[in-house]
């Protein structure tokens, strides 16, 4: 089937990222505010079965890679089922799933046997103090039993995600990379972004990722890049000379990779983003039951797409030409 998902930039779109919740059970400081946010009553989160048409008809359009996301998505009850129910799309080839890793390790086997692919766990420090102070309250030794669940489960790749904040956990890089020498997994770097907010404590706390290249120069590691890594996505990805793992970058502020942008957000309240960074949205739930309505929604969201967003300018302090979201990370999905 010819991709039918291409924008006015000539860039084919085959990959759908779903929110099925916006509530987590941590706080971390670059996602929510402290005090929490309001979430939605569950009348307005789409139920399995919704979700599962909007799939239908997206697969329709060429639509091959999904990843579950959150909010923490394992707060939600029962998401295998919707994980097997995804997996028996025709054309979906592709289940990836985000999570902070709190409850995966009793649900890693059933998960993997209901079609889940792929497994990101976020961890943006190894230290149990600091863990807790990121995140406001989780427990490290939680998400490293995840860790390990998944790799009995047999899920390959597993990726670690960490968030780089300067002055809260930059000098943890090497610890993060000494674990790729050992361990066949991923560790991703990835630059604070300002989904949300753009206040001076994001300036602040943001660190380009050249930083994580000069470390490796520091420890007297030689690396190399190691070409595409499956489902690394946007990160530029590199491996220590006899290492069992990679590591990778994602800035998504100092060096933006919008022309290789493949992916639409459906919201957990119903709306397909464009563009994580800015404010557009397209309701899609109003049109359950209408295959072919959900299709053309899905089009005019694309067709509304931009070239590019503007977190660098973001960053300056600098005029924007559009309005950025005014939803933090854990309402859409990241």
């Amino acid at each position: 089937m010819a991709a039918q998902l291409v924008d006015a930039h000539g860039r084919v779109h085959n990959y759908l990222r779903i929110a099925v919740t916006d509530r987590c059970n941590l706080r971390c400081v670059y996602c929510m505010p402290e005090e929490g946010l309001s979430f939605e009553p569950d009348s307005r989160i789409l139920s399995y079965e919704e979700i599962t048409e909007i799939v239908q008809a997206a697969a329709g359009l060429g639509i091959k890679k999904l990843r579950i996301t959150g909010g923490e998505p394992l707060v939600r009850k029962g998401l295998d089922r919707l994980i097997s129910m995804l997996s028996a799309i025709p054309g979906i080839e592709d289940i990836a799933l985000t999570t902070n890793g709190i409850y995966l390790a009793p649900f890693a086997d059933r998960l993997k046997a209901a079609g889940l692919t792929r497994v990101n766990i976020s961890l943006d420090s190894l230290r149990a103090d600091r863990f807790a102070m990121i995140t406001r309250g989780g427990d490290v030794s939680k998400v490293l039993a995840g860790l390990r669940a998944s790799q009995r489960a047999g899920f390959h790749p597993i990726k670690l995600n960490m968030v780089l904040m300067k002055g809260i956990n930059d000098d943890e890089v090497d610890d993060f990379l000494r674990m790729t020498l050992k361990e066949s997994i991923q560790v991703r770097f990835i630059e604070y972004m300002p989904i949300g907010h753009a206040d001076s404590s994001w300036r602040a706390a943001y660190l380009p990722l050249d930083y994580v290249l000069e470390r490796c120069s520091r420890m007297g590691l030689d690396y190399r890049p190691c070409g595409e890594v499956y489902g690394n996505g946007p990160a530029q990805s590199y491996q220590f000379d006899g290492a069992a793992g990679t590591f990778g970058l994602i800035h998504p502020v100092s060096d933006h990779f919008c022309s290789s942008c493949n992916r639409l957000r459906l919201t957990a309240d119903g709306s397909i983003k464009p563009c994580l960074y800015w404010s557009d949205e397209y309701n899609v739930r109003k049109h359950i039951g209408n295959p072919s309505a959900i299709a053309a929604i899905f089009l005019k969201a694309l067709g509304a797409k931009p070239e590019t967003h503007e977190m660098a300018k973001a960053l300056a302090g600098q005029q924007q030409t559009q309005s950025p979201t005014i939803r933090r990370m854990s309402q859409i999905g990241g």
